[in-house]
């Protein structure tokens, strides 16, 4: 079960739990899951019940929540909902879910992560000039048409808004070269000041996320794991690969390709311990190519 799906099978739970008069609210367009801040959280998480309860008073998201768990429970594909807080439900699947989401990665390969929830949407933008907000420019146009939209540059766009790199793209190339420069316009968020520094973007260690991620595509792309059994810590992993799509979008919905970078921090930081099984290897290659490639960034074989 995908995140997506998991999204369908939730506001269909909303909406047979209105038409049994279980609950009376009003039935959102979409739902929205995401990947647990924590370990031990389960593999999805949605905040549905707080967001039909507003305006209820207090304890409205806790019962509505309720409600939803005891369908939720009984849905294949989920083998256990938990109620945290004041009424996130924390969603676990069972293996064949993962092995579902597994295939879906496997066999969309290169255009795994982009789609068509921007269909219909046409963005127009400003030309730019600086360095960083040039490059941001062309790495959201890629991100809008790769999930269906279409871009226009021209007078009278939006402006892309980002604090200037203080320096010029052949300085910036001649300092650190076309990957590292890319990854360090776009890994900060457009409000924050980018790291330029090549003492952090070429070092190869652990401690540049750049390498880590490079690192981890290269060991996947290599990976012969046998494990049959799922690892302990393969949730979140499974959590980040089946949330890759929505990142994606998102990204390109807030002109933020910064989103992907952190995605493929979390990704490679999840995958790098331990010994993977072939195809979650293999999975987790495919992202993390396809999100280097969206910031156009290279995705080498060995480091």
């Amino acid at each position: 079960m995908t995140p997506a799906q998991l999204s369908r099978t939730v506001l269909h739970t909303v909406r047979r739990a209105v038409e049994a008069d279980e609950l009376c609210v009003d039935v959102p367009e979409r739902v929205k899951v995401q990947t647990p801040p924590r370990p031990g959280c389960g593999d999805y998480a949605t905040n549905v019940a707080l967001q039909l309860a507003r305006g209820r008073g207090e304890g409205a998201a806790a019962r509505i929540a309720e409600v939803l768990r005891r369908r939720l429970v009984g849905t294949p594909g989920i083998v256990a909902v938990d109620i945290a807080g004041p009424g996130f439900l924390n969603i676990t699947l069972d293996a064949r879910s993962h092995e579902q989401l597994l295939g879906v990665v496997l066999e969309q390969g290169d255009g795994y992560g982009l789609g068509d929830g921007l269909a219909g949407v046409c963005l127009r933008f400003a030309p730019a000039d600086e360095v960083r907000a040039a490059l941001v420019l062309h790495v959201v146009k890629g991100l809008v048409e790769g999930c269906g939209g279409s871009v226009d540059v021209g007078p009278g766009g939006e402006v892309i808004s980002v604090r200037g790199a203080g320096v010029g793209a052949r300085e910036l190339l001649t300092r650190l070269g076309s990957d590292a420069a890319r990854w360090g316009l776009l890994r900060a968020a457009a409000h924050d000041l980018p790291d330029l520094d090549p003492a952090h973007l070429l070092a190869q260690r652990e401690g540049n996320p750049l390498f880590r991620v490079r690192y981890a595509h290269a060991l996947a792309k290599r990976s012969v794991g046998d494990a049959e059994a799922e690892g302990a810590d393969d949730s979140a992993l499974l959590g980040l690969l089946g949330d890759f799509p929505r990142t994606v979008e998102s990204a390109a919905r807030h002109r933020a390709p910064d989103r992907v970078a952190r995605h493929l921090v979390a990704t490679a930081d999840a995958f790098l311990p331990g010994t993977r099984r072939k195809r979650l290897a293999e999975a987790t290659r495919v992202v993390l190519a396809n999100g280097l490639r969206l910031l156009g960034i290279s995705a080498p074989n060995r480091i």
